[in-house]
C-alpha cells in the first residue's frame, strides 16, 4: 500500500509536467513570434551599397544619419525627392520583401562601415543630421534574455495568473504569487476556525437533539480527558457520521463540538475535494491530515462527505478523482492515531450509498442520527429562536410546536423570522401570536397572493371545497380538528385551504386514522359534485395525497385484507425525497393498483355520504366563508354546532 500511495503523491503534487508543458508551449510562440518579428523587420530595412550612399548624401536627399560601429543607417527625405532617390539605388538595390521600386520615408536604410574621413564633412555641407548609433544588437545575452526569456517569462506569467484565478473558484485556495496558483492546486482549503473567538457555537445553542448531542458529549470528554479512558484500556472514536434529513442541525452540531472541545475545527464540504485534475483531491486529503496532526487535538467535519464517499460501483463507469481521494481518506483514517486527539466528524443525508469500507468500526465508529424533532425538540428548538427576537408575553409556542409537525430547525427558525418581519412590516414593536401563525402558514402555503381576484361562480366553488373538507374532517371521530380555513389565494398556486391542528403529537397512524384522513381529503371533490354536479381541477394535490396514502397502507404497512402482510415497495433516499421502489412482481404491482383504487373509491362513497346527510351545514358554512374569505376554527365550530 506504500508503495501506492508514494506513487500517487508523486504524481499528484509534482508540479514538473505542467510546468515543462508551459515552457514547451511558451519556446513554440516565442519562436513563432521572433520569426514574425524577424520577417517584419526585414521589410522595412534595405541594404545599400556605400557608394550609393554618399550618392544620396552629396543630392541632399538622406533626412538623418545614425553611425554605428559595423553600419550606417539612415531615412529618405520625401516628396518630390523620391523620383531622384530611386534613379541613384536603381533595380540592383537589395529590398527584401519589396520590388525595390516602392520608395517609403518610413524603411530604414543601412550600408557598411568604411574608413573615411570626409563622411562627416559631406554630412555637414549638405545639412544632414547625423549622430552615433548606440546598438545591444551584437550583445548575445542581451539577444538571448530580450528575444528568449523575457517572452517565456511573460507568457509564464499570464499563464500563472489564470491558473490562480480557475484554482480559486475550484477551491485550491489563495494562490500565492505568480506560481503560487499552480503550486497549491493539492493543498487543502480547509477552513481553520478560532472557536472561542470566531464560532462561538456550543451545545446550549442546539435544541431538539438531545440523544445526538449525549452521543457527541463522550467525544468532547475524551477530548478534555483522555487519561480516564485510557486506564481503563477505552480508545477515542476515530470517527462520527452524522446522518439526518436537511435541515436538522448537523453543521451546528459538529461546531457545537468543537466549541464545547474548545479545540480547532477544520470545516469543509466533501465537493471541495473532487477536482477536475486526477490526483489533486487525495493530495488535499493528505494536506488536510498534515494539518490537523499539527494542530491536535483537533476536530476535522465533512459536510456532505457522499461527494467523495459514494460506494465504488464500476458498473456504470467509474470516477478516477473520486476513487483515488476516497482511498486516501481511507488510508489516512486508518493512519493517523486517535490518542492525539484528532476526531474525524462528517455529514449526510445519504449514508445508503456510502462506501461500506468508510462504513466500518475503525473509521467512522458512530452513526449518529439527526432526525426531525419531536413536539418537544421543536418547542425547545423555537424558545431558541424565540429567544432572540422581541415576542409578546403571551406567544404560545407550543401551539405553533403543534401546528409545524415534520418541520426540521432551519423550517422553524425560518418560521420565527418570517414572524418577525411581519411583525416590522405591520409597525409592530414585538412579534404576536398571530404573526407566528401567519409565518407557519407562509412557509407552507406561501404568500398570500392579493392581485389574484377570483370570479364569483370560483369562488363559490372553492368555499364549498373547503368546507367539504372541514366538515367532513369535523364529522369523523378519528380526525384532526380544524383550526382554520380560507379560500385566499396563495403563491403555491393553492386558491384556498384547512389547517388542522393536532391534539397531541403523534407518532403512529391506526388504519382507521388513515381512512378518515383520506376520506377528509376526497370530501373538497365530493362537495364540488354535490353542490355543482362537476367536478374541477382544485382536487389535484388531495387525489395525490390520497393515493400515496392508500399505496401507503397496501405496499408498506400490510392493511389489506386482499394483499396480505407484505412489502411491496421500500423508500429510496429516506432523508430526501423518500422515492418509493417497487420490489413485487408486475403481476402483484397490478393488483396493488386494484386495492388501492378500492380503498380510495370506497373513501370517495363515503365522503358523498356524509356531506350529502349534511347539506343544510354545507351550504350555510360556505356561504359564511364566501362572505369573510377566511375563519377561524372556533367560528367554524359554532356555526356547525348551533346549526
Amino acid at each position: 500500500m506504500s508503495g501506492n500511495q508514494n506513487n500517487n503523491k508523486n504524481n499528484s503534487e509534482s508540479p514538473g509536467p505542467s510546468i515543462i508543458n508551459v515552457i514547451i508551449i511558451g519556446l513554440l510562440i516565442t519562436f513563432l513570434l521572433n520569426t514574425f518579428s524577424s520577417s517584419l523587420t526585414s521589410r522595412l530595412r534595405v541594404q545599400v551599397k556605400y557608394s550609393q550612399f554618399l550618392q544620396l548624401v552629396d543630392a541632399g536627399l538622406i533626412e538623418n544619419v545614425q553611425i554605428g560601429s559595423e553600419q550606417i543607417s539612415f531615412r529618405l527625405k520625401g516628396g518630390a525627392n523620391t523620383n531622384k532617390a530611386s534613379e541613384i539605388l536603381g533595380t540592383d538595390t537589395q529590398m527584401q520583401g519589396s520590388d525595390g521600386q516602392d520608395l517609403q520615408t518610413e524603411k530604414i536604410y543601412y550600408t557598411g562601415v568604411m574608413t573615411d574621413s570626409s563622411l562627416i564633412d559631406r554630412l555637414y555641407e549638405n545639412d544632414i543630421s547625423f549622430s552615433p548609433q548606440i546598438s545591444t544588437a551584437n550583445n548575445p545575452i542581451v539577444n538571448f534574455i530580450a528575444g528568449w526569456v523575457l517572452p517565456i517569462i511573460f507568457f509564464y506569467a499570464i499563464i500563472s495568473f489564470f491558473m490562480n484565478r480557475m484554482t480559486k473558484k475550484m477551491g485550491g485556495g489563495s494562490g500565492g504569487g505568480m506560481f503560487g496558483g499552480m503550486m497549491n492546486v493539492g493543498k487543502s482549503n480547509a477552513k481553520l476556525y478560532n472557536v472561542e473567538k470566531k464560532t462561538g457555537i456550543t451545545f446550549a445553542d442546539v435544541a431538539g437533539q438531545e440523544e445526538a448531542k449525549e452521543s457527541l458529549t463522550e467525544i468532547v470528554d475524551f477530548l478534555h480527558h483522555p487519561e480516564i479512558y485510557s486506564k481503563i484500556g477505552a480508545k477515542q472514536p476515530k470517527g462520527a457520521l452524522l446522518v439526518g434529513p436537511p435541515g436538522t442541525g448537523k453543521t451546528l452540531l459538529a461546531k457545537a463540538v468543537a466549541g464545547e472541545a474548545k479545540v480547532p475545527f477544520f470545516s469543509l464540504s466533501g465537493s471541495e475535494f473532487v477536482e477536475m485534475f486526477v490526483g489533486v483531491g487525495a493530495s488535499r486529503v493528505r494536506d488536510l491530515f498534515q494539518q490537523a496532526n499539527k494542530s491536535a487535538p483537533c476536530i476535522i467535519f465533512i459536510d456532505e462527505i457522499d461527494a467523495i464517499g459514494k460506494s465504488r460501483d464500476s458498473r456504470l463507469g467509474g470516477n478516477d478523482e473520486r476513487e483515488q481521494t476516497l482511498n486516501q481518506l481511507l488510508a489516512e483514517m486508518d493512519g493517523f492515531d486517535s490518542s492525539k486527539g484528532i476526531i474525524i466528524l462528517a455529514a449526510t443525508n445519504r449514508p445508503e450509498i456510502l462506501d461500506k469500507a468508510l462504513l466500518r468500526p475503525g473509521r467512522f465508529d458512530r452513526r449518529i442520527i439527526v432526525e426531525k424533532p419531536d413536539l418537544p425538540g421543536r418547542e425547545a428548538i423555537l424558545k431558541v429562536h424565540a429567544a432572540k427576537v422581541k415576542m409578546n408575553s403571551k406567544v404560545n409556542l407550543r401551539q405553533i410546536a403543534l401546528a409545524t409537525s415534520g418541520a426540521s430547525g432551519a423550517d422553524l427558525a425560518n418560521m420565527i423570522n418570517e414572524g418577525a418581519l411581519r411583525a416590522v412590516r405591520l409597525g409592530r414593536n414585538e412579534v404576536l401570536q398571530e404573526d407566528l401563525m401567519e409565518a407557519v402558514e407562509l412557509v407552507v402555503a406561501g404568500k398570500e397572493k392579493k392581485d389574484r381576484v377570483l370570479s364569483p361562480k370560483e369562488k363559490r366553488m372553492v368555499a364549498f371545497h373547503e368546507i367539504g373538507h372541514a366538515l367532513s374532517a369535523a364529522l369523523q371521530k378519528d380526525s384532526q380538528p380544524v383550526q382554520k380555513i380560507t379560500i385566499v389565494p396563495r403563491t403555491t398556486g393553492a386558491l384556498g385551504f384547512v389547517v388542522q391542528m393536532p391534539e397531541e403529537e403523534r407518532y403512529l397512524m391506526t388504519k382507521n386514522e388513515m381512512l378518515a384522513q383520506i376520506v377528509t381529503l376526497l370530501s373538497g371533490r365530493a362537495a364540488e359534485e354535490l353542490s355543482f354536479g362537476e367536478s374541477t381541477t382544485g382536487a389535484s394535490n388531495d387525489i395525490e395525497r390520497a393515493t400515496k396514502l392508500a399505496r401507503g397502507m397496501v405496499a408498506q404497512y400490510g392493511m389489506s385484507e386482499k394483499i396480505g402482510l407484505m412489502n411491496l415497495e421500500s423508500p429510496e433516499n429516506q432523508y430526501l425525497d423518500g422515492r418509493l421502489v417497487a420490489n413485487c412482481s408486475d403481476t402483484t404491482s397490478a393488483e396493488l393498483d386494484v386495492e388501492v383504487r378500492r380503498i380510495l373509491d370506497e373513501s370517495y362513497r363515503k365522503a358523498l355520504d356524509l356531506l350529502n346527510s349534511n347539506r343544510e351545514k354545507l351550504n350555510n358554512i360556505a356561504e359564511f366563508l364566501i362572505e369573510k374569505e377566511t375563519i377561524t376554527g372556533e367560528q367554524f365550530m359554532e356555526i356547525l354546532k348551533r346549526e
